[in-house]
């Protein structure tokens, strides 16, 4: 577990040269339940070549407007502040691993 006196901001992740995937949800979202598991895979899979991190939109609200998040989950794919995906919707960890090895 990290241990740093300074938090990490979202601004400070999706900048960083990594790519991160960022998944947009609430808790009271039927497909954003659906999505957890085949998120835990993924990240599983990929180790370090994706970050994998949660938003909940209902705690963050003004981070999802900024993203114009209209539905949960959305998933969008951030390196160096770029936007290099973004879907809605429940997707297949083979449609995320098949994403990331086009995009890297």
């Amino acid at each position: 577990m990290k241990t740093t006196e300074s938090k990490e901001t979202f601004t400070d992740i999706i900048n960083g040269d990594k790519l991160v995937l960022v998944d947009f949800f609430a808790t009271w979202c039927g497909p954003c339940k659906t999505m957890s598991p085949i998120l835990k895979d993924f990240s599983t899979q990929m180790g370090d070549r994706v970050r994998v991190i949660k938003i909940d939109v209902d705690k963050a609200p003004t981070t999802a407007e900024a993203y114009k998040i209209q539905g949960v989950p959305t998933l969008i794919l951030f390196k160096g502040g770029e936007i290099l995906w973004r879907q809605s919707g429940v997707v297949q960890k083979t449609q995320l691993v098949k994403m990331i090895n086009e995009l890297s």
